[in-house]
């Protein structure tokens, strides 16, 4: 039995025993407890092995696109930069409030997987909740993108030869980026990326999932109670026909709150409509290890490599 398996099991036991026994407003608060431990934690799970990076490999970190000690990222440059290489810029999930770009499952076998293929990967921070709600968030993601294309040249690199990435909250964050890019990316003064990589987000329909009738805190925290709001930071929503290309990666093994897959195949079903490349990517693997395993040898990392590949070739030499 797994971990995540005898974890349900035993707090299911928990909740059966404490709807027989505790008063109604204890149960609620108990089964909202429960559901909250149910969540995927975005930073912390993945029990993969994780790959040490390429000999030569040069990081250069800590670099500020802006006043805010959170507005930092840091760039790891192959040992053999050709001129012209491509970027890769991740960003890390946690729930919009936690989370880091220098951990491990964000970095690890991410990194060591592009950097042998001759990309610079660069990992951002950005400001969390409750200091910065989504939208600033989202924001923050364009300046970090903007800054990097700017630094591009010293780095060997072709700032047109970007693509977006992002895990669980970054992949909402950089999903409605690549909705609209002549929102937020515009006025970051960031030129428009080739493509979004997005790891399992389960906000890429905000108002729908807002609507569930059973939700956890951290989703309310985020977006809170305004439905102008969900729909202002909600990837579907904002879907524009110049939208960037996108590979939507989702569990399918997760069904609470909502089924990510569910949600990927809505939001590529509005992009068909409007004649944006989009494609769903299911994994039978779990929320975390879907970050966490992206880039050990797997058909999984191969699907996500080609389609990368497919996107650079948009840019003639």
């Amino acid at each position: 039995m797994s971990q995540r398996l005898r974890l349900f099991v035993g707090l299911l036991a928990l909740c059966m025993l404490a709807t027989t026994s505790a008063p109604l407003p204890a149960q609620q608060r108990l089964r909202e407890r429960i559901q909250q431990r149910l969540q995927p934690q975005s930073e912390n799970t993945g029990r993969g092995e994780r790959a040490s990076l390429p000999p030569g490999v040069r990081v250069e970190r800590e670099i500020a696109y802006g006043p805010d000690p959170r507005q930092r990222y840091d760039v790891y440059l192959p040992g053999h930069a050709r001129p012209g290489a491509p970027i890769l810029l991740m960003v890390h999930g946690g729930g919009w409030r936690r989370g880091d770009k220098g951990m491990r499952n964000v970095v690890g076998n991410k990194a060591a997987y592009w950097l042998q293929r001759g990309f610079v990967f660069v990992s951002a921070n950005y400001r969390m909740e409750p200091d910065a709600d989504p939208l600033v968030q989202a924001g923050d993601v364009a300046a970090a993108l903007a800054s990097v294309q700017r630094r591009a040249r010293q780095w060997h690199a072709d700032p047109a030869k970007t693509i977006l990435m992002g895990h669980s909250a970054g992949a909402h964050l950089v999903a409605l980026l690549g909705s609209d890019p002549t929102g937020l990316l515009r006025q970051a003064s960031a030129d428009r990326p080739l493509g979004v990589v997005a790891l399992d987000s389960g906000a890429l329909d905000v108002p729908a999932l807002m609507s569930q009738p059973r939700l956890p805190q951290l989703y309310r925290d985020a977006f809170g109670s305004d439905p102008a709001y969900w729909r202002s930071v909600s990837p579907q929503q904002q879907l524009e026909r110049d939208a960037l290309p996108m590979l939507l990666v989702c569990s399918s093994d997760r069904r609470f709150p909502t089924s990510p897959c569910a949600e990927a195949r809505g939001f590529a079903a509005r992009a068909a409509a409007l004649s944006v490349p989009m494609r769903v990517l299911p994994e039978a693997l779990e929320h975390g290890e879907i970050n966490d395993q992206l880039g050990q040898p797997s058909a999984y990392t191969d699907a996500v490599s080609a389609w990368i590949q497919r996107a650079l070739m948009q840019v003639r030499r």
